[in-house]
């Protein structure tokens, strides 16, 4: 029955009853990437998810707990028990969940006590992002329609991922300027440049947020230089006719951008950066790959002389130049 969601299960189950072999945070971390790979589930899919997840999450250690929460959580479709298992919803009605759970430190005799800012107890709960991990974000966000995004952007603000540095004021200010001019004028050409140039990155993500058909990409980029509403709507009024002149279009997106918290926004700024760096990888591990394979080929096709140095034997010669 765990066959058609979970290939190899039954061997993991196996490996895991060997005395001195716990495979359960490995058990773990595949149903999740599995689980997550698919856009929908049926109800079996879900109830086996369920069962297996909830109960292997109390069984393994912080790292692997944290990695699953964060791919759980920005999951439009994880089932409700496991966020209440992950601490990411309430499980009761009205109950509030912290965003993290305070961690506590060690009293030092020789300092007095301080309570921890909240700053501090932010940086103690991010976890540094993967640029697999980052790939796997941005690749989702992409993927997903309007209603999952939102849920997308609204789950990113309660992981425990880092979120990228904010943009300094004063270059945020000149962006959001020349965005507004160049928006205007209609120049995609300068805006996806300034776009790029402002937020830190290369030129292919750039492009693909100011030509995401849906608007969110560029909501997200404009909540991380902090632009105000009323530039942000002006933007969509004239960089995004097919946007602007739908009314819905446009409430939906203000709506969205009024609610996109700073975090959330900068959290996918990371995640767009460090999607850019899997993918230089692995364009240079191909590169280095075939390189490899050429060198291997050439070596294998080079033809050995007939006779190798210090084969033949020397011939000598006498004072007079003559044979002897």
């Amino acid at each position: 029955m765990t066959k058609s969601l979970f290939p190899g299960f039954d061997g993991l189950m196996s490996l895991s009853r060997r005395e001195g072999v716990d495979v359960r945070p490995t058990l773990l971390r595949v149903l999740t990437d599995l689980y997550v790979q698919a856009p929908t589930h049926s109800d079996d899919e879900q109830r086996q998810f369920i069962e297996l997840a909830t109960r292997l999450i109390d069984q393994v250690d912080d790292a692997t707990r944290a990695a699953v929460k964060a791919k759980l959580a920005i999951y439009p479709q994880t089932p409700v028990p496991v966020l209440q298992k992950l601490g990411l919803v309430a499980t009761q009605e009205g109950r509030r969940v912290p965003l993290a759970r305070e961690i506590r430190s060690s009293p030092q005799a020789a300092s007095p006590a301080r309570t921890p800012t909240d700053a501090e107890l932010r940086m103690a709960a991010n976890m540094a992002m993967q640029p697999k991990e980052a790939a796997e974000i941005h690749d989702m966000f992409f993927r997903a329609d309007a209603t999952q995004r939102a849920l997308v952007l609204h789950n990113l603000g309660q992981t425990p991922l880092k979120a990228a540095p904010r943009i300094p004021t004063v270059r945020a200010k000149r962006a959001i300027q020349i965005l507004e001019m160049a928006a205007i004028a209609n120049d995609v050409e300068n805006f996806t440049y300034e776009l790029g140039d402002s937020l830190i990155l290369p030129s292919r993500v750039a492009a693909q947020i100011v030509d995401d058909a849906g608007g969110e990409a560029l909501a997200i980029a404009a909540r991380a230089l902090d632009m105000p509403s009323p530039n942000f709507q002006r933007i969509l009024l004239f960089f995004k006719p097919e946007i602007g002149t739908s009314v819905d279009a446009v409430y939906r997106l203000s709506r969205l951008y009024d609610r996109l918290s700073d975090r959330s926004a900068l959290v996918m700024l990371a995640a767009w950066r460090g999607s850019t760096l899997a993918v230089t990888r692995a364009k240079y591990q191909s590169s280095l790959h075939e390189s490899e394979r050429q060198r291997a080929r050439a070596g294998a096709n080079q033809t050995r002389p007939g006779v190798q140095p210090g084969s033949a034997p020397a011939v000598r010669t006498g004072t007079d130049g003559s044979d002897r």
